[in-house]
């Protein structure tokens, strides 16, 4: 059985995070979804909403499991018995983080691979951050997230304004 993790913040999950989560769990067994609980950052919504929004997100997607996790991935890799690590390439800029992220992982734990997917084209562009600063702006994000991910960002957007 091969087992991998697909990594990230996902704050909040895109069509483009969603475009790598499905077309790798078309050549795996099981694709685990990690969302990373990094305590230093502060991300818009907490790791628990951000597991809830992915899992509703592919749900339709049976080999596909979403579970937060924290500290290395190498570790949490070994603790879910993950062969592979999943990661999406954007642009250019991106190979060279995640080449030197490859590396590293593979010294601190030779029994896990890296793959990589470059991002479809109409994806290319899109980041969470993007996402977060069209809609703190109030653009309408829904061609970047998908429907349940808008009315969360639009709620937490409007209970965080009210708050200041």
């Amino acid at each position: 059985m091969v087992r991998a993790i697909y990594p990230g913040s996902f704050d909040p999950v895109t069509y483009g995070h969603l475009d790598v989560i499905k077309r790798a769990s078309k050549i795996v067994d099981e694709l685990i979804v990690g969302v990373l609980n990094n305590k230093s950052k502060t991300p818009l919504f907490s790791v628990e909403n951000r597991v809830k929004m992915l899992n509703d997100a592919v749900s339709d997607l049976p080999n596909v499991k979403v579970m937060s996790f924290e500290g290395l991935l190498v570790d949490f890799a070994k603790k879910v018995d993950a062969q592979l690590i999943v990661r999406g390439l954007r642009a250019v800029t991106d190979f060279e983080y995640e080449l030197q992220m490859s590396q590293t992982n593979s010294v601190l734990n030779n029994e896990v691979d890296t793959i990589f997917f470059t991002t479809s084209l109409e994806y290319a562009y899109l980041s969470s951050s993007t996402v977060k600063e069209a809609a703190y702006f109030g653009a309408d994000i829904s061609k970047f997230v998908p429907p349940n991910v808008v009315i969360e960002v639009k709620n937490k957007l409007m209970k965080n304004k009210g708050d200041r």
